[in-house]
């Protein structure tokens, strides 16, 4: 049996499963589920998929039990593959998967615990229904299902839009859009506008979703992305070559793109906007483009855009760049002829756009829903539109539209028909009359008014007025209106014209008609003339005057006047006196009668002006000044109670050589004063008035006045000259300036006068406040000579006089006047100076020779010659290297007294009858000549002697005691002392003049065995100052501190002389110093006697 080879074979078989299955008990079973995964699309079922090492036993399946909660039984399912549809429940879900063979017997058994925490939401992948593209616009339209009946209830939705370009499919923009769930299916749409033209490059659109859940606690995510749409038929290269966008409208400020299409094997040399080249950007292969940034407005033809390709073809577009349309401003609509209502409007900002992309726009009306399309210039500032009135209808609701390529706008407003009424402007203005009084107007207004009232106002005109007549009408349907005007004129001459408007509801005036003139017929004239009489000096001949009526008052033309002379109501002359005359003279013939005048026109004569011919005579007339006003002359008077019939002012204007023109001007009885202006009255001329007074009786001549209407400045200055001059007083005369000249009432003369030679400028002289101008102000007309005081002799004067009136100071005249010599004065100046100088000399003279000597010792002393010294006799060419020098010494004399001083040992004492100098035995030869080199001169004197004692000596000399001696030249002059009485002397190191030479004391025998040195005659040789110059005093021996001093060893600061005490050579530091101790003399010496003296 063993034998068999197929027995063998299946127990080996056997065997190996054995072993199999052990070891998956051991080591895990290979077919053990793991790593489980769970999705849902709905929130209603989700997807669980897990992992499996499968063998090579392909007859596996899956049986998964599922439960939520432990008291329900677990529901069983089994599947062939690795993955199981299951219910989505709350919380958790226990899953168990086993594996089973083929015969059905369990391999390998997991459970699962799957929280609802680890189970992601991931929506169904959306699917794009339709995709489509608006070329004109550069727009994409998208539309797709939400599928929202998946979900049970509401959700919100998101949606990623992904917009993609070129063969690439480089990202253009990634889109979020919103939406809501509604638990049923619904289609979604949605554009996006490209800033290229589609046309340039392939397009291509793909979406996806993700549902926010707020009560589900798993993971949400993202969708799959759709499959990709693409721009329907624009995804391949071009036929033929062409430039994108065609004909494109945008607006001011935009970015634009344009592309160049060509065929394959082409390129693009350049491409211009307008007249500028830009850099080009390649989207493909047959297509290249540009990016215009910013565009400014284009001209009304468009701005060019040319693409060149290679080898020579050009292609190109127009770009038109403008505004969209503004909203119509003051939109107005009324009617003028109740037939159409027109609607005006202010386009706002012009769009630059025209022809066929100009602004259009509509009237809609919506009550009736009518509409019309308006045509409108767009060049006018205004634009028009009409619109029908229909037959029942008042109020319009107006809605405006105004629309382009680039946008659109509208205006609305709502009228009432009957409150909107501006009518037309009246035609076929007519003008009539036949009176002299009253016209008759006629005008046309077309439309329709049979439902209104009319109101015409009547504008009536002439040269001094204006006036405006209201009329209202009944309106009648294109017909004529008419009115009459009265209460015109007579021989008036008017401008009439007449606009008219809506009676009841007012809103606008019509424009005015022309204007039509009319003058009316002529009327007898309404008054009788102004007049006045003047009887002759001889009083036989009485001159009538009057004055012309003015033209309202004259109703006509005046063609004459009649003067009649009238006695007790009896006419004994009448005299015709044609225009323009306007007086006339009768002879009276010793008798007074009463003078009528009367006008004549064509029309009849004026009533007439009466004025008796008879004179009361008049006693002390007295005349009077007016006062300027300015542009008058106001006159004033006392009232008359006698004057019954008023007053009457006369006055006369002459113009240059023609006769005096007699004027007049009549005032009621209680008047008292009175503002004369004429338009003949000028500045600066005097007139002469004459007031009469109209008694029951006769004229009578009240009062003269005189006047000015505006007082001027002097014309002309006054005539003066000097009649006497003196050495202080100037005497002046001076005439009276002409009347004609004065131009204003005198009020006084202004004299200047001031020093100033003939020539000087007048502008200096007139200087205000300088102090040499005396101004003199005359105010006494009566006056007519000044004499001026105070002057000085011999002195040019500049003198200037002016008169002034109220109106201001006229022109000057000027003289120059030299005032006479005063001879007093100037003898007084001779004197005065040669006297004084006489009485200095003699004072300065005998204080001079009380101070003779003092003067000649400071200014004047006396200086011994060097030269007559042997001791100061140096050497001439001390610089040439000779060591021989002249040194002072001084031989022993005989003093009036000495005094020994004790001292060291080492310290030689001085013999009291003589002074032994360090240089004592060298002989002088006898003929005083100068020995040879290294000798030395002696000079005798006797000064008296100073010891003092060395402290300290050089370095440089012998160690041991030194004494130097020292010559107090200031004791030479002081008084001598009693003999009896010792001073003390001081011993002192810097004090006082040393000039002395240092020598020790111990080697003084040894000089005359010891011949100098060099170096030794360098150490002594010379004049040597004290070495410490700050003791230096700059005081005079006889000054107060040098003798009030006790100190005598006091000496100078510097090197004097011996015979007069003054310093020589002051130190630079005193001549440098602004503030020394002293000087070398005071001016108090000058008076001080000396102590000698």
């Amino acid at each position: 049996m063993w034998d068999n080879p197929s027995l063998r074979c299946l127990l080996a078989i056997a065997f190996l499963h054995l072993l199999s299955l052990i070891y998956s008990q051991e080591t895990g079973f290979p077919e053990e589920p793991g790593n489980l995964k769970c999705i849902t699309h709905d929130l209603n079922r989700m997807i669980c998929s897990w992992d499996a090492t499968s063998s090579a036993n392909l007859g596996l399946t899956y049986k998964i039990c599922y439960t939520n909660s432990e008291p329900f039984s677990p529901v069983c399912t089994e599947t062939e593959g690795k993955r199981a549809d299951l219910p989505v429940a709350m919380g958790s879900t226990n899953i168990q998967i086993t594996t089973l063979n083929a015969s059905g017997t369990p391999l390998a058994t997991e459970t699962f615990v799957l929280p609802e925490e680890n189970v992601s939401l991931i929506p169904f992948t959306p699917q794009i229904l339709n995709l489509s593209a608006d070329f004109s616009t550069y727009t994409l339209y998208l539309k797709w299902n939400d599928s929202g009946s998946v979900f049970q209830h509401e959700l919100d939705a998101s949606w990623q839009i992904q917009i993609l370009y070129k063969e690439t499919m480089e990202t253009v923009t990634l889109i979020n859009y919103e939406s809501k769930l509604t638990g049923k299916d619904s289609i979604l749409f949605w554009n996006w506008t490209s800033d290229i033209p589609l046309e340039c490059t392939s397009y291509y659109v793909k979406i996806r979703c993700y549902i926010n859940e707020l009560y589900f606690t798993g993971r949400k995510e993202w969708s799959e992305w759709s499959p990709v749409r693409t721009v329907p038929e624009k995804d391949t290269k071009p036929n033929s070559a062409m430039v994108f966008p065609q004909d494109k409208v945008v607006l001011v400020g935009s970015n634009v793109t344009f592309c160049c299409l060509y065929n394959e094997g082409k390129s693009v040399k350049f491409m211009n906007y307008g007249s500028e080249s830009y850099p080009l950007l390649r989207l493909s292969k047959w297509s290249s483009a540009i990016k215009v940034q910013n565009v400014n407005a284009s001209i009304p033809s468009g701005t060019n855009i040319l693409c060149s390709l290679v080898p020579d073809d050009l292609e190109g577009t127009v770009l038109f760049v403008g505004y969209a349309p503004d909203t119509p401003q003051n939109l107005n609509c009324e009617t003028r002829t109740f037939i159409t209502i027109t609607c005006s409007w202010n386009p706002g900002r012009p769009t630059a756009l025209y022809t066929k992309r100009q602004t259009k726009y509509i009237l809609f009306e919506r009550i009736s829903r009518e509409k019309v399309t308006c045509k409108v210039d767009e060049l006018n500032e205004k634009h028009h539109c009409d619109f029908p009135v229909h037959a029942n209808q008042k109020i319009y609701n107006f809605t405006l539209g105004a629309s382009n390529p680039l946008g659109q706008a509208e205006s609305s407003l709502l009228i009432d028909v009957n409150q909107r009424v501006h009518l037309e402007t009246p035609d076929k203005f007519t003008v009539s009359t036949n009176s002299s009084t009253n016209a008759h107007l006629s005008w046309y207004i077309p439309g329709n008014f049979i439902k209104i009232r009319l109101l015409c106002q009547i504008e009536i005109s002439n040269s001094n007025s204006e006036q405006q007549l209201n009329v209202s009408m009944a309106g009648a349907e294109n017909s004529n209106y008419r009115a009459r005007v009265d209460a015109l004129h007579p021989y008036g001459t008017y401008t009439f014209r007449v606009r008219c408007s809506a009676s009841e509801y007012f809103w606008r005036w019509s424009k005015w008609s022309e204007g039509k003139k009319l003058t009316t017929l002529e009327a007898p004239p309404a008054r009788g003339p102004d007049i006045w009489r003047q009887r002759s000096p001889v009083g036989e001949t009485l001159t009538v005057f009057w004055k012309p009526l003015l033209l309202s008052e004259a109703n006509g033309i005046i063609l004459s006047h009649e003067v009649s002379c009238y006695l007790r109501e009896r006419m004994l002359k009448a005299y015709e006196v044609p225009v323009p005359l306007n007086s006339t003279e009768i002879k009276l013939g010793g008798n007074d009668c009463l003078i009528s005048v009367t006008a004549k026109n064509r029309a009849g004569s004026s009533p007439p002006s009466r004025i008796t011919s008879v004179d009361l005579p008049s006693d002390n007339v007295k005349t009077e000044l007016a006062i300027a006003t300015g542009n008058g002359i106001y006159i004033s008077w006392h009232s008359d109670p006698n004057v019954t019939c008023g007053y009457t002012l006369k006055w006369c204007i002459s113009s240059g050589s023609e006769p005096c023109s007699v004027d007049w001007e009549m005032f009621p009885s209680n008047a008292i004063d009175a503002v004369i202006k004429s338009a003949l009255f000028q500045p600066g001329v005097r007139y002469n008035f004459s007031l009469y007074g109209c008694k029951h009786n006769g004229y009578q001549l009240l009062q003269n006045i005189t006047g000015y209407m505006k007082e001027l400045p002097p014309k002309v200055a006054p005539n003066f000259t000097v009649e006497e001059t003196s050495s202080d007083s100037i005497l002046v005369k001076w005439e009276d300036i002409p009347v004609e000249d004065c131009q204003g009432f005198l009020k006084g003369y202004i004299l200047y006068f001031a020093k100033g030679e003939k020539g000087s400028s007048k502008t200096s002289f007139m200087e205000e406040g300088s102090p040499e101008l005396t101004v003199k102000n005359i105010t006494d007309l009566t006056k007519k000579s000044l004499r001026i005081l105070d002057l000085q002799g011999k002195t040019s004067y500049r003198l200037d006089l002016r008169a002034y009136t109220v109106g201001g100071i006229g022109p000057s005249k000027d003289l120059y006047v030299v005032t006479k010599e005063n001879s007093v004065g100037l003898i007084i100046a001779i004197l005065i100076p040669v006297a004084v100088a006489v009485v200095l000399g003699v004072m300065t003279s005998i204080l001079c020779y009380q101070k003779r000597e003092w003067i000649k010792e400071t200014f004047y002393p006396d200086i011994p010659n060097p030269e007559n010294s042997k001791a100061l006799q140096f050497q001439k060419n001390i610089c040439e290297g000779n060591t021989a020098l002249k040194t002072l010494e001084m031989n022993p004399c005989t003093p009036n007294s000495v005094e020994v001083v004790e001292t060291r040992s080492t310290v030689l004492k001085i013999e009291d009858t003589e002074i032994i100098s360090p240089v004592a035995d060298s002989e002088l030869p006898e003929d005083g000549s100068d020995p040879g080199t290294g000798s030395h001169v002696v000079v005798s004197y006797c000064p008296p002697i100073i010891e003092e004692e060395i402290s300290s000596p050089p370095i440089d000399e012998p160690v041991g005691s030194s004494q130097v001696i020292y010559i107090d030249i200031q004791s030479m002059y002081q008084p001598q002392v009693n003999p009896e009485e010792e001073p003390e002397i001081n011993f002192v190191t810097t004090a006082g003049y040393k000039p002395q030479m240092q020598l020790p004391i111990n080697n003084t025998m040894k000089m005359e065995s010891h011949a100098p040195t060099e170096e030794d005659l360098d150490k002594t040789a010379g004049y040597r100052p004290q070495a410490n110059t700050n003791v230096w005093k700059l005081d005079s021996p006889d000054s107060p501190v040098s003798i009030q001093s006790n100190n005598e060893n006091r000496s100078f600061g510097s090197p004097c002389s011996i015979n007069s005490r003054q310093f020589l050579i002051p130190p630079k530091d005193y001549e440098d110093s602004p503030t020394p101790n002293n000087t070398g003399w005071s001016f108090t010496h000058f008076f001080q006697n000396k102590p000698n003296d």
